[in-house]
């Protein structure tokens, strides 16, 4: 029997014992998956050039249990001899020398997703699945909101946290799963057929990862719709989610559901006053709707949130909840920390966190909720460029308060596109886009004494950089938690600790 052959059919049920699997990362999902395949009875190979405490203690576990870890610098250089099968960190690029070496010896590649999709089992609970350049884990956590107010097992899992593959191991099992796929998740995988998926809308991000190719990057995020059985949901607003639900190889009978800020036409959900309305899933489409809930229903009620309460909403309704559990997930959810989060009101101005818009798209969306605004921007660009986000916005911005190590490009595109908006630096020093810095904290604290000196009464100072964070701070969150600190501690006169 040809061993990688077998290995397309290979799932839940069979026997593992004469796969050698070689697992390429030993992150979150490296670890489910390397845990999945050690219970599963396959020889594993764990490789990472990291070799932190906590690895070493992740490592010491699946070691007794038979795998094979190796950590540390030259760990991932070479194939070991004898491997059947890869699965890769979503963070690997294809251009990662080991996976390089995989696919020229004709080893397939998947990635923990594909391995969870796979590991299913027999009656398997359906997936709906979510990407998209900007809001997919508020989209899939509210949704898994939206299906345990049905009474569902359900969990939010993939990129929002929790890897596929615990979950679909867990001996307790779920009704249905939301699950959050990145555009690296997807390139990896094969095989994956959702009940239902949505691309929330396609921007600029992560072009460094795809050497520049935007069709690359789209392209990953249209391998979410294929093999969809029941809908695919696109954004009206974005017509580029259109086509690619177009050009997708789906299960026959598959519907294309629309979602829009507008009143929806047939076969889509949208907004008629201030209902969420349904079009798309009631009996008789052409005369009636679903009331679904309120705008008032979502917090915040800003426009893009409403956006992604819709998707929701569309994958939810694909699956069969009804309307009142739709209403309900939404009223009770609430956001995670750092997005379009309120963290002071005085003095007639407002300072919203929203740390998490780490690119463009999530920028634009997050200062066209607001107005007029102070823009605090910059960071790690990712190779974005600025002049759409400028020119959609240039009508209310106050000011703009630059930080990190390629405000610089913020500053060209605003000097284009808005020369009479004011432009703020502030330097992190000499030491500026090294790694993460330990004044980032001291240089938000200048941050927002600038923003606070160009603000006036109706005002709202927004962080939504448009940028990664690692340039100045470990990641997004420790930029929103610093500038919370600075916020409370000059509207209050006193430090928070």
């Amino acid at each position: 029997m040809n061993r990688r052959l077998d290995l397309q059919v290979l799932g839940r049920r069979d026997t593992w014992d004469h796969v050698h699997a070689v697992v390429a990362g030993f992150g979150v999902s490296g670890y489910a998956a390397a845990d999945a395949l050690v219970q599963l009875g396959a020889r594993v190979t764990v490789l990472d050039d990291r070799r932190t405490e906590g690895l070493q203690e992740q490592a010491a576990v699946l070691s007794v249990l038979g795998a094979d870890i190796r950590l540390g610098p030259g760990s991932t250089t070479l194939l070991p001899a004898g491997t059947d099968l890869v699965v890769t960190s979503p963070g690997w690029s294809p251009r990662t020398p080991l996976l390089v070496q995989a696919a020229s010896g004709g080893v397939p590649v998947w990635g923990e997703v594909e391995l969870a999709w796979r590991l299913r089992g027999t009656d398997p609970a359906p997936w709906l699945c979510v990407t998209g350049s900007n809001g997919k884990t508020t989209t899939t956590q509210m949704l898994a909101a939206i299906l345990r107010s049905a009474g569902l097992r359900s969990a939010a899992v993939g990129n929002v946290g929790t890897p596929v593959t615990q979950a679909v191991m867990d001996p307790e099992g779920h009704d249905v799963l939301a699950v959050e796929l990145s555009s690296f998740q997807l390139h990896w995988t094969h095989s994956l057929s959702p009940q239902a998926s949505v691309v929330l809308n396609v921007a600029a991000d992560h072009l460094d990862w795809y050497d520049g190719s935007m069709e690359a990057y789209a392209a990953d995020k249209a391998r979410i719709y294929e093999r969809t059985r029941i809908a695919c949901v696109y954004n009206v607003a974005d017509p580029l989610t259109e086509r690619l639900v177009r050009a997708a190889e789906v299960v026959e009978g598959c519907r294309a559901i629309g979602f829009t800020l507008g009143a929806p036409t047939v076969g889509m959900v949208g907004v008629v006053e201030d209902l969420l309305v349904d079009r798309a899933f009631v009996t008789d489409r052409q005369a009636s709707t679903a009331e679904l809930g309120s705008v008032a229903d979502v917090h915040p009620p800003v426009p893009h949130n409403v956006g992604n309460a819709l998707a929701a909403a569309a994958l939810a309704r694909a699956h069969g909840v009804d309307q009142r559990a739709v209403r309900d997930g939404l009223r009770g959810f609430r956001l995670d920390a750092h997005r379009i989060a309120e963290v002071a009101h005085s003095d007639g101005v407002r300072w919203v966190d929203d740390s998490k818009a780490t690119n463009t798209h999530a920028a634009t969306a997050s200062l066209l909720s607001y107005d007029p605004v102070v823009w605090i921007a910059g960071g790690l660009a990712k190779g974005a460029e600025f002049d759409a986000v400028v020119q959609a916005t240039a009508d209310r911005l106050r000011a703009v308060v630059l930080i990190g190590r390629d405000r610089g490009l913020i500053a060209a595109a605003l000097l284009r596109h808005a020369p009479d908006v004011p432009v703020i630096e502030v330097s992190a020093g000499e030491d500026e886009g090294q790694a993460p810095t330990s004044d980032g904290e001291s240089v938000m604290v200048r941050v927002v004494d600038a923003a606070a000196g160009v603000a006036r009464e109706g005002d709202t100072v927004l962080l939504a950089p448009g940028c990664a964070s690692q340039d100045m701070f470990t990641d997004y969150g420790a930029r929103g938690d610093a500038f919370a600190v600075a916020v409370l501690a000059h509207t209050t006169g006193k430090s928070t600790g």
